[in-house]
């Protein structure tokens, strides 16, 4: 059985191929990246590194041809670039017969409110008109994306946000790595959706964890989503990815991250790393690299 991973030279990618050659021998792992060069140290380990870019289909015919289980990771961009990367990549699994296909979504998509659904939602309907067998890893949000906040609190600056109470079901990327892994290389996993999510807190309750790993108060300043953006460009922030950050405040506000679920432990046996634990393990990694 051949497994294969695309963006493997991400930073959730790596996490997931590094998770799979743990207990996958690597000449059944291949993975599709659009620079095979970036990805010589997984070659090093016997790992089958496959030319593939989502922009040329027909190099994906290639990166795909003789695999059994695919693993699409999305892809970075605006939402119309993804949904024709994402419908691409899905087109080519058709075409080389692969088996099944696991898919890297997010919170609740059909349903999603999130301005980042669009491409989910229409890469799922992508992948079940293919009749492939498939499983939709919904994955709520990265803990790791409030790294920045995280360093700004940690220099003493309060934690900004217009997401009022909201609630968000934060994971670490090596969880959500571990999930996809085991989906990816096990058995049972055909025609399944996992709500891939951590316990659900507020803000306040995110960054009330976040102080006691300081060890000191962390002021929460909450704003309206003017000057939430005000507050991002004179930080220095460039302006087209402002109202992105906006939009993400505004979607956690209207509750597209609140999906309760116990999918983690589901897939892992397990449910996901206690955020107290997550934050000192970023916390350290940040004060390692001062």
């Amino acid at each position: 059985m051949k497994l294969l991973v695309t963006g493997a030279t991400g930073k959730l990618g790596t996490k997931i191929v590094d998770t799979l050659l743990n207990t996958v021998p690597a000449e059944q792992v291949a993975v599709s990246v659009r620079n095979p060069e970036k990805a010589a140290g997984l070659e090093a380990r016997g790992v089958d590194v496959r030319q593939g870019d989502f922009d040329s289909p027909e190099t994906l015919d290639t990166a795909f041809a003789g695999i059994d289980r695919l693993l699409i990771i999305s892809a970075d961009g605006d939402n119309e670039t993804r949904i024709r990367q994402h419908t691409n990549a899905v087109a080519a699994a058709e075409r080389a017969g692969v088996k099944f296909i696991a898919y890297t979504s997010i919170a609740n998509a059909p349903e999603s409110t999130n301005l980042m659904a669009q491409p989910h939602v229409a890469t799922e309907a992508a992948i079940k008109k293919t009749g492939i067998p498939y499983s939709f890893l919904r994955n709520n949000w990265y803990l790791e994306n409030e790294i920045p906040t995280i360093q700004a609190a940690m220099a003493g600056a309060p934690w900004v946000t217009s997401a009022g109470n909201g609630r968000v079901g934060w994971a670490t990327q090596q969880d959500y790595a571990e999930a996809a892994a085991a989906v990816l290389s096990g058995n049972g996993h055909e025609n399944t959706i996992y709500e891939l999510s951590g316990k659900l807190l507020t803000q306040e309750e995110l960054v009330s964890e976040l102080g006691n790993v300081l060890g000191k108060d962390v002021n929460v300043q909450q704003v309206d989503d003017t000057a939430y953006a005000a507050i991002m460009k004179d930080a220095g922030l460039p302006d087209f990815i402002i109202p992105l950050l906006v939009g993400i405040q505004e979607s956690i506000r209207n509750g597209s991250l609140e999906v309760e679920s116990n999918d983690f432990e589901k897939v892992l046996g397990r449910p996901a790393t206690p955020v107290k634990e997550a934050l000192t393990e970023i916390v350290n990694e940040i004060s390692q690299t001062k």
